[in-house]
């Protein structure tokens, strides 16, 4: 089975991906990008979600809500994009997805 990818770009994108793997329920490991940033001081990593223990729908809620923290947040590094690859390789952008959307990615 494959793993479901989460790629996270911005300054605080090492932040943000801890605090994703930290989430009670998600297991996995995470790299920093190999590729050059186009801007300077944004930094791209790639995770790698290896199990997801409970439920789907609370995991998407907390995912949501992980974004929303870090997509807003007012003081220190933001993230500027996070995409998620499901097991089936649908993408999703997160800016605008549905928890329902979440859901059908953690479980493609």
């Amino acid at each position: 089975m494959a793993d479901i990818q989460v790629a996270i770009e911005g300054e605080g994108a090492i932040d943000a991906t801890e605090a994703l793997l930290a989430i009670p329920g998600i297991s996995g490991s995470y790299e920093v990008s190999s590729q050059q940033p186009d801007k300077e001081g944004v930094v791209a990593t790639i995770a790698s979600i290896v199990g997801i223990v409970g439920g789907t729908i609370a995991i998407a809620e907390q995912i949501r809500k992980w974004y929303q923290e870090y997509k807003l947040q007012q003081s220190g590094k933001r993230i500027a994009k996070v995409l998620i690859v499901g097991r089936n390789g649908q993408r999703l952008l997160l800016e605008n997805a549905t928890l329902e959307d979440i859901r059908k990615a953690l479980e493609g």
